[in-house]
C-alpha cells in the first residue's frame, strides 16, 4: 500500500512539474522539419508591426521539435527557419495559432510550399481562402504579362482594356474577400482577413462584418483590432468632411 502511494505521488508530482515548466502557455507545437540536421526554429508574432521570436528551437542531428507558447487568442504565428549558412526565400511559414494542440510537417528542401498545419480550424479556413486568393494572383500576373506586351507595342487600345480588366479583376478580390469574412464571422480568421486583406474597402463592408462577429470573435485580437481601425476609420473620414 506504502509503495502504491509513493508512486501516485510520484506521478502526481511529474505531472505538476511538467505543468510548472510550461508555465501558463496554453499552445503545445510538435512538428517535423525532414532533412533538417542543424540550425534553428524561432516561434515569431507580431508585436507592433515587428516580428518578435516567443520561443527559439535548436535543432541539432534530430528534426522533431516540441514548443509551448501562451497566446491569448487564435492569432497568425509564424515559424522561421534559420538554416545558418544557407540562406533562402522559403523561410518563413505563417500558422494561424489556435490554443490547444497543433502540429507543423514540413521538409527543409521546401519549407514553406511543403508544410501542413493539423490542429486548427482557423488555419483550415486561411488555407481555404488562400487556395482562391492564388487563382486572382495568376490572373493577375497575366495580366501584367499582357500589359508589358502592349507597353512594348505601344497599344494604346490594349492597354486600356487591360487597365479595364485589371480594376474589374481587384474589385472581384476584394468582394470575394469580404463575402469569405462575412461567411465565417464566427471564427477569429474574419477579422485578421478585413485587417490584413481589404483594409481600404468601403466601410460598409467592414461594418458588416464586424457586426455579424460572434462575441467571442468580437473579444479576440483581431476582432478589437477592427473595431478600433474601423471607429479610427470613420473618425478620419469625419474630419476630411469637416
Amino acid at each position: 500500500m506504502k509503495k502504491i502511494i509513493l508512486a501516485l505521488f510520484a506521478i502526481t508530482l511529474f505531472v505538476s512539474c511538467q505543468k510548472e515548466d510550461h508555465g501558463d502557455a496554453n499552445l503545445h507545437i510538435t512538428g517535423n522539419v525532414k532533412g533538417l540536421r542543424q540550425g534553428k526554429l524561432y516561434i515569431q508574432k507580431v508585436v507592433d508591426t515587428a516580428l518578435v521570436a516567443v520561443d527559439t528551437i535548436v535543432i541539432n542531428g534530430k528534426s522533431e521539435f516540441e514548443s509551448w507558447v501562451k497566446i491569448d487568442s487564435p492569432e497568425m504565428l509564424y515559424l522561421f527557419l534559420d538554416r545558418g549558412q544557407t540562406n533562402s526565400v522559403d523561410n518563413n511559414l505563417p500558422f494561424f495559432a489556435e490554443p490547444g494542440e497543433m502540429k507543423i510537417e514540413t521538409s527543409n528542401d521546401e519549407f514553406f510550399y511543403k508544410a501542413k498545419v493539423t490542429g486548427s480550424k482557423n488555419q483550415k479556413l486561411y488555407e481555404d481562402f488562400l487556395k482562391i486568393k492564388s487563382k486572382f494572383s495568376n490572373q493577375n500576373l497575366d495580366l501584367v504579362a499582357k500589359n508589358m506586351e502592349a507597353t512594348k507595342n505601344s497599344n494604346v487600345q490594349q492597354l486600356d482594356s487591360i487597365a479595364k480588366a485589371s480594376e474589374h479583376l481587384i474589385k472581384r478580390r476584394y468582394l470575394y474577400t469580404a463575402n469569405f469574412a462575412l461567411n465565417n464571422a464566427k471564427s477569429e480568421v474574419a477579422p485578421y482577413l478585413a485587417l490584413s486583406e481589404i483594409p481600404d474597402i468601403n466601410l460598409r463592408y467592414l461594418d458588416t462584418i464586424q457586426k455579424s462577429m460572434s462575441p467571442k470573435v468580437a473579444k479576440s485580437l483581431y476582432g478589437k483590432m477592427l473595431s478600433k481601425y474601423i471607429a479610427d476609420r470613420k473618425k478620419a473620414e469625419t474630419a476630411e468632411v469637416k
